[in-house]
């Protein structure tokens, strides 16, 4: 006899082999004919990549909501200045901190650096800041940042290093030729998967130049970069980025339709208040459209007799005179109805779709902080600042220091700094040690600034924080600050003033212990 036993929910797999449900069928059979295929990040991506870049690239330029989220990852990650802060590995170097050798690298570095006069872009067209927010809307809108170190002596600039944007789409195979293991999305890559040398399309877009390939070797000689490519890979041997859009592009492409079709619906309505209906019957109509009158013009002779009655007797109905009508005509009155219907609900749903999709939230996407209490508000930005600083730390202050890198090299070579003579490694030796850095950009916005600087404080006074770490929160250099504060200290002083009273912050500011929390 055949045995019988327990089945998994499917009412067909054997208890005993049941494992995930994702590799089954389902609980209904929802899931028997989803069979995609397994492929790397590369396999899926690179096919389709082109396509898939020019359609964000599209929606960025011609959707509100898209354009929006570019401009929360400029603002937010970066801000009006990206500011160096340079910290070498002094326990490595070997020697000990000298803050003056620090204040006059970052001098030297953000002279050159936000130059009005663009000097650090090869185009001369973008500061060092600007760069770094077209960077970071390069990352999102493409998934990768792609640059190429020059060495352009300028009469009017006293560094020779600038730095050349490079757009992803134009990097590719030469001749567009089929990727293979040792050539894939525009890289020589070796064996253990590194790019070896990036292939950049050359000639403009559609003003007839001929298209050629240049090859550029990610090092040179020396050890200097000769290309930069930041991008955050998912999986081993993956080569080319993944925008942030992606996820969620056919939600934006149909929003952007939804969107147009509910405001053609709306004006249709409102532009036609009444209209006159005429009582044709359906055998006369097909007389008419198809029968032996329609040749001796008779369609138009009945089209034109309407017209001449309807414009000599001046029908209205704002104006209020309403005439008799032809015979059979009536007037039908149209409103405009619930032009929602259920429009508002469906436009959040797909937002905070995107707005998931693209790592931001929903109400900084759609600019609606309607009904959200401060801690609400607040839990929402906190969450959207971690994957900001993320974002911050991983890519832009990478890009940034290899800048950097490139500019304190020729600070070395043109002798305007000269390294501690007892450091134990020279700059070839551990080019990281020499440069590593953080980056300062935008702060942190606050929703209650009252409370937020109460915490503040707190950490600081409890010893759980510095105020440089506030100070970087507030998208602040706290040396300067430090600076500055001395200055005016003294200046107060040399004119009569009294010194400034550091008040208490209760007494600033008490709390009120009747205080909802969650307003």
């Amino acid at each position: 006899m055949k045995s019988t036993g327990l089945l998994a929910p499917d009412g067909q797999t054997p208890l005993r082999e049941a494992v995930f449900r994702a590799g089954g069928s389902g609980f209904g059979g929802q899931m028997r004919d989803w069979h995609p295929p397994s492929k790397s990040v590369d396999a899926a991506l690179l096919p389709v990549m082109k396509q898939a870049n020019a359609r964000t690239d599209d929606v960025i330029r011609n959707n509100g909501i898209a354009a929006n989220g570019i401009q929360i990852h400029k603002d937010h990650i970066i801000g009006s200045e990206f500011r160096l802060s340079y910290k070498p590995n002094w326990l490595l170097l070997g020697i000990k901190p000298d803050k003056g050798f620090v204040r006059e690298v970052e001098a030297i570095f953000r002279d050159i650096a936000e130059d009005p006069n663009c000097l650090i872009d090869a185009e001369g067209r973008r500061t060092f800041t600007m760069m770094m927010r077209e960077a970071v809307e390069t990352h999102a809108s493409a998934g990768e940042i792609m640059a190429k170190p020059e060495w352009i002596e300028r009469r009017n600039s006293p560094f020779a290093t600038c730095i050349r944007m490079v757009a992803p789409r134009k990097v590719n195979n030469p001749n567009y030729a089929m990727d293979k293991p040792d050539l894939r999305g525009g890289m020589d890559i070796n064996r253990y998967g590194a790019a070896e040398a990036f292939y950049i399309e050359e000639g403009a877009d559609n003003f007839g130049v001929a298209k050629t390939w240049r090859r550029i070797p990610k090092y040179t000689r020396t050890g200097r970069l000769g290309f930069l490519h930041v991008f955050e890979p998912s999986e081993g041997g993956q080569c080319r980025g993944v925008n942030r859009f992606m996820s969620s592009l056919e939600q934006l492409k149909m929003l952007d339709t939804l969107q147009n079709t509910t405001l053609q619906r709306a004006v249709v309505n409102a532009m036609y208040a009444a209209s006159i209906e005429s009582e044709l019957g359906s055998e006369q109509a097909m007389e008419f459209l198809f029968g032996a009158n329609q040749q001796d013009g008779s369609i138009e002779r009945m089209l034109m007799a309407y017209g001449e009655y309807y414009s000599s007797n001046e029908v209205k109905f704002n104006g209020v005179k309403l005439p008799h009508l032809m015979p059979g005509d009536k007037i039908n009155l149209h409103s405009a109805g619930n032009a929602d219907n259920g429009f508002s609900a469906l436009e959040q749903s797909i937002i905070r779709y995107i707005a998931a999709g693209i790592g931001v939230d929903y109400a900084q996407l759609s600019k609606n902080y309607a009904q959200m209490s401060y801690s609400t508000l607040r839990a929402a930005h906190n969450d959207s600042w971690r994957y900001f600083m993320g974002r911050r730390k991983i890519i832009a202050n990478r890009f940034a220091s290899q800048i950097f890198t490139l500019i304190f090299e020729e600070m070395l070579i043109r002798r305007y700094i000269t390294l501690p003579s007892k450091a134990r490694f020279g700059f070839y030796d551990r080019r990281h040690a020499w440069t590593k850095s953080d980056w300062i950009g935008s702060g942190r916005l606050a929703i209650d600034g009252l409370k937020e600087v109460k915490e503040a404080v707190l950490r600081i006074e409890a010893g759980l924080s510095t105020y440089e770490k506030e100070l970087a929160l507030l998208g602040e250099d706290y040396q300067e600050t430090f600076e500055q504060q001395v200055a005016e200290m003294e200046e107060r002083k040399a004119k009569g003033l009294p010194p400034p009273s550091w008040m208490k912050l209760q007494a600033l500011a008490p709390d009120n212990p009747n205080e909802n929390p969650n307003e």
